[in-house]
């Protein structure tokens, strides 16, 4: 069965395009994305969202389509998480919070949106992501990638 991966990376200070182009790199050398047809969204440009920043962002949304023997469950899942995490410290992540928790700039973050249309919850993980629809930098991309998508719990995207 296939199924598809809906990623967003951001990136507000350094080399932005650089920083993109790591993340990328950085998830497609990795399972489960090695391998797999990849697509990558338009670049937006975007204020900080949650904070202030004079450091706008950069986004784009990655669709990663993978080919599995089993549908997902809580295990695989949060493999996917943790796969994300590694290439996300690989391709030069920042610490994205300050110590009370609020946003703060960053070189990349990448996010889990959505996972086709499945509804999950763990403490760990939620999907589809629980801000992406109140995000306009997120439900673009995803929409240029995935025209079709609506999201499972019936939320309106925000758009660009």
């Amino acid at each position: 069965m296939t199924t598809t991966v809906h990623l967003n990376i951001g990136t507000n200070i350094g080399d932005r395009r650089a920083a993109l182009a790591r993340a990328v790199a950085s998830l497609s050398s990795r399972e489960p994305f090695a391998g797999a047809s990849m697509r990558l969204s338009k670049v937006v440009e975007s204020p900080p969202w949650g904070y202030e920043s004079p450091n706008p962002y950069l986004n784009q949304a990655v669709a990663f389509t993978l080919v599995r023997t089993a549908p997902w469950d809580a295990d695989s899942l949060h493999s996917l998480l943790d796969a994300v995490q590694q290439a996300e410290r690989d391709a030069g992540a920042t610490a994205h919070r300050n110590p009370d928790g609020t946003y703060r700039d960053r070189t990349v973050d990448i996010d889990i949106i959505a996972v086709d249309e499945l509804i999950f919850t763990s403490p760990r993980l939620t999907l589809p992501h629980p801000r992406m629809h109140l995000r306009p930098f997120v439900a673009g991309p995803l929409l240029e990638l995935a025209p079709g998508w609506r999201h499972p719990a019936g939320q309106n995207l925000e758009m660009l």
